[in-house]
């Protein structure tokens, strides 16, 4: 096949002849990848894509926090360059590793909203969310970013907020907890409760979270 350069030479010679539209535009359709080829690159994106998260998995199960991209790139038997244009940065990587746990955390607080009690469903929530944040480091760091490296992320963020906030409605029609808290305010205050209970060693995880519930409450 023609290089692009020798394409726009000929392309040049056949209007320079007077060649008519139709052989122009057969030859430009001859220059493109064939349907089969694109879906052929498609596939190798897809199975690229795959084996560079095996290979972050892999890493942190081994222990290795890291996540250097070129390393992984190596051992995933791909280009940087690969690797680099499905994560373009560590965070990116992060947030792809994190979407199951997203989804899971989704789930839960679409079960609470369910509940027949809001505010004991809250604090099933918050008790949870707190548990996966102190697990996973890195979970923790994808709730607590202020700006998201890919759309999935920003739509489960959405989806999230939106199943938090009509809890938060139920629990306030209650009586449970006060006015003017929403969505983003519980996750900033769970994610201080996180950076406290870590610091922490972990022994006052419960002390600090029930300072965090007992906060949300209305004023006496």
């Amino acid at each position: 096949m023609p290089s692009s350069g020798v394409s726009r030479v000929w392309l040049c010679v056949l209007v320079d002849l007077g060649s008519d539209c139709g052989l122009l535009a057969a030859y430009a359709g001859a220059v493109r990848p064939r349907a089969g080829q694109e879906t052929e690159l498609r596939a190798d994106a897809v199975r690229n894509r795959a084996r560079i998260l095996r290979i972050a998995r892999e890493q942190l199960a081994a222990g290795d926090t890291s996540l250097q991209l070129n390393a992984i790139a190596r051992l995933a038997g791909v280009g940087v360059g690969t690797v680099y244009r499905h994560f373009p940065n560590r965070h990116a990587l992060v947030e792809a590793l994190s979407a199951e746990g997203f989804r899971e955390l989704i789930a839960e607080a679409q079960a609470a909203v369910a509940a027949d009690d809001p505010r004991a469903g809250l604090h099933r929530l918050l008790r949870f969310a707190l548990d996966r944040m102190l697990d996973d480091p890195d979970f923790a760091a994808v709730l607590e970013s202020a700006a998201d490296a890919n759309a999935q992320t920003s739509d489960m963020r959405a989806e999230l907020d939106q199943a938090v906030t009509g809890l938060l409605d139920r629990a306030r029609l209650s009586g449970a907890i006060r006015d003017g808290v929403d969505a983003e305010d519980v996750r900033r205050l769970l994610c201080g409760v996180q950076h406290a209970v870590r610091s922490g060693g972990g022994a006052r995880r419960n002390l600090y979270l029930d300072v965090l519930l007992e906060g949300l409450r209305p004023p006496r």
